[in-house]
């Protein structure tokens, strides 16, 4: 098991839009616990269901709520801010408090919310085509935070990423080049993504190829804008001087 603890490049903008993501993600986290036996409800009326946008029609007759093209967009930019559980949470704003302050650098606050709810969309509709026909609720920053991983692999590969592992009984800390860390956790993304291909249509677990159609876009939408030289130039300075 691998576990970031921090990378190696500060940041030369104050990532406000990755703070505000950090907050109102947790304080929906808390309104989702106040919510008690009525948590259920909610997940089902605002998180994304892929069947609701591919078969209205059988999701109406199983009694959940249906709503028109807008509603189903909308429900994707919600479902961004929806989680299952502390773990759920903790790990997907960790991942977001390493790696989301320097891609907001590299492309500006405004440009970096964009990136992030077009890499949430992009995930949702990946596991949409992929399972069109489930009616389980799809939850979690985890795709978005997939593009700003997929962004960051591209822009800042030679970044270091002191990282705690634990092997067994076998516990330490080492620094692996960010195009490592970040190519693993893809491929880990796809190999479990393909094995859950043979599951059952209507189960639950994690959404893989929404991880995996995150950072796909991620990855798209760094090397445009490379090839486009679109970035803040301040951003990469202290990656060049590690060199």
């Amino acid at each position: 098991m691998f576990f970031p603890l921090r990378d190696s490049i500060p940041s030369d903008l104050w990532p406000a839009v990755n703070i505000m993501l950090i907050v109102a993600c947790s304080a929906v986290f808390v309104f989702e616990l106040l919510l008690g036996s009525r948590l259920n409800a909610f997940f089902q009326a605002a998180a994304f269901i892929p069947a609701r946008l591919f078969f209205p029609h059988a999701v109406l007759r199983i009694g959940l709520p249906v709503y028109g093209l807008l509603g189903n967009i909308a429900t994707v930019f919600s479902s961004m801010f929806l989680h299952g559980g502390w773990l759920h949470i903790i790990g997907n704003m960790w991942f977001l408090y390493i790696f989301g302050d320097n891609v907001e650098d590299a492309l500006g606050h405004g440009r970096y919310l964009l990136f992030y709810l077009g890499g949430g969309m992009a995930a949702a509709l990946t596991q949409g085509i992929i399972s069109p026909g489930s009616v389980v609720p799809t939850i979690g920053a985890s795709g978005a935070i997939a593009a700003v991983l997929g962004a960051y692999m591209v822009w800042f590969p030679h970044a270091r990423v002191k990282t705690l592992v634990f092997l067994l009984v076998f516990v330490t800390v080492i620094d692996i080049p960010a195009l490592l860390f970040l190519g693993y956790w893809f491929l880990l993304q796809f190999f479990q993504g393909t094995l859950s291909l043979g599951a059952a249509p209507g189960a639950g677990g994690i959404a893989w190829f929404a991880h995996i159609g995150g950072f796909a876009f991620g990855v798209a939408v760094g090397l445009i804008t490379l090839r486009r030289q679109s970035l803040r130039p301040n951003a990469f300075l202290s990656v060049w001087r590690q060199f």
